[in-house]
């Protein structure tokens, strides 16, 4: 579908987009995974939310956790405007949100403004997304067109247990259907291993059943700290797979 941004960039971004295969799969904790992964193998990365829902309401203003730890992970100094352009209080899709909240729907120029302007400051761009790839941003706009439109290769994180070979291979179909490159499949334990047989033979599975590399396992973490999320990430994740989609 045509964007309903009207900006078209003379150059591409480099950099990814983390979606996942359901809400909850943990796609804050493998997004600054990626950042600080890149900026400990000497990438400066940027971060961005571009659409966060279930903000803290404080006074006036709506925080955005998720945003908060992705631009402290990029050590940024940019605005929180321009890490999260757009924030809802209702824990809701953005479409949902927007309209629990009685606020505008999430302006899509503005998104893309922000993230050209961050683009322009960093090697790489690391964005992470809000649900799913099916998600409405608006009515007639997904994450899907959000993802299209930055021009991002995809990370999608995945759940261990049951129902993730169903979630994931829709994921990645749905993806290849409209264009959309897929880097790699991340499976993070969001939630404490229930050492199921699932989960022990998913990962094999997925790495027969696409040809989309599985780029790492993340494991269940109790305590979600930057200093800790980074040092399973450089144990964790395949750092050559991730920067060959860095040009590096």
């Amino acid at each position: 579908m045509s964007s309903p941004s009207g900006a078209e960039p003379e150059t591409m971004a480099k950099g990814f987009f983390i979606t996942g295969t359901d809400t909850g799969v943990g796609k804050t904790v493998i997004s600054t995974a990626v950042v600080r992964l890149l900026h400990c193998s000497g990438i400066t990365a940027g971060a961005m939310k571009p659409v966060e829902t279930g903000c803290e309401k404080a006074g006036d203003l709506l925080i955005p956790h998720d945003a908060t730890l992705l631009k402290r992970a990029a050590r940024m100094d940019e605005p929180a405007s321009l890490v999260a352009p757009c924030c809802y209080e209702s824990p809701l899709s953005p479409l949902a949100a927007s309209e629990a909240d009685d606020c505008k729907l999430p302006d899509i120029a503005k998104i893309m403004a922000a993230f050209w302007e961050l683009s322009a400051a960093y090697e790489v761009m690391v964005v992470e997304g809000a649900g799913g790839l099916m998600v409405p941003i608006r009515r007639d706009y997904s994450m899907t067109d959000l993802a299209a439109e930055l021009g991002l290769a995809l990370i999608v994180v995945s759940r261990p247990g049951l129902g993730a070979l169903n979630h994931t291979l829709l994921t990645i179909g749905h993806a290849a259907d409209r264009g959309l490159k897929v880097a790699g499949i991340v499976i993070n334990y969001s939630r404490p291993p229930e050492n199921s047989l699932a989960e022990k033979t998913n990962p094999g599975l997925l790495a027969r059943l696409t040809p989309v590399p599985v780029i790492g396992i993340f494991p269940y973490l109790e305590d979600i700290h930057e200093e800790i999320i980074e040092q399973e990430a450089l144990k964790r994740l395949a750092l050559d797979e991730i920067r060959n989609y860095c040009g590096h």
